[in-house]
């Protein structure tokens, strides 16, 4: 079950400028898209859209507090006003907010996510390095340590965490430097049966196309 968040958790939250509400109304305003889909939608739609909106929505609360926002490599950031930490929203499985479960990434990622999690490693101990050479964020996005809202559908309920990722194991990021478990309020079930997988690497379905030579 999910763990309570302590207050030693929220003041981290705090110090990293969010908070369990923000991530409460990121996350409810996109299962509320999803409602809107149907079983004439693709299969992976409502994944895929749940994971794009919990990071629009995530931009569209914060870019007017001064964050930034890139989706350099298919990966969808926030960038914080200090250039210290950047945040993106992906689905996640095993215990996600349950500290005493181990959680990993629900979806294999792909070498963007992966250089993202080595450099998460490399700056466990370290500050941001700042670059002079980056005119739009004024850093180079891949030195930010970047932090994971990962999330979960269990039985009916959103369950979620704010997590630092600095190892994977093959394609899935399975080892946190530090886990901040979100106590949510319970969150309406659209009343079917969903699942709110975002596509493998942020991408979209491969489509082939042949070209053919005239007769």
């Amino acid at each position: 079950m999910a763990e309570p968040a302590s207050r030693r958790h929220l003041e981290r939250l705090a110090e990293l400028d969010v908070s369990t509400e923000l991530f409460t109304l990121a996350l409810s305003m996109a299962l509320e898209d999803v409602r809107g889909c149907t079983d004439f939608d693709a299969p992976a739609a409502r994944g895929f859209l749940f994971w794009s909106r919990a990071n629009r929505y995530l931009a569209e609360l914060l870019v007017p507090e001064g964050w930034g926002r890139t989706s350099k490599d298919n990966i969808l950031r926030v960038i914080h006003p200090d250039r210290t930490h950047a945040i993106t929203a992906i689905s996640g499985e095993r215990g996600v907010g349950d500290l005493d479960s181990p959680v990993r990434s629900k979806n294999p990622k792909g070498p963007a996510m992966a250089r993202m999690v080595e450099k998460n490693s490399r700056l466990a101990d370290q500050l941001a390095i700042v670059s002079h050479d980056v005119v739009l964020h004024g850093v180079e996005v891949d030195d930010l340590p970047t932090w994971c809202l990962l999330y979960k559908r269990d039985e009916g309920e959103i369950k979620a965490e704010l997590s630092q990722p600095v190892k994977m194991r093959g394609k899935f990021v399975d080892e946190w430097l530090e886990r901040l478990p979100l106590t949510l309020p319970p969150m309406e079930d659209p009343g079917f049966d969903i699942s709110l997988d975002e596509p493998d690497d942020g991408r979209g379905p491969e489509v082939f196309v042949e070209l053919l030579g005239e007769n």
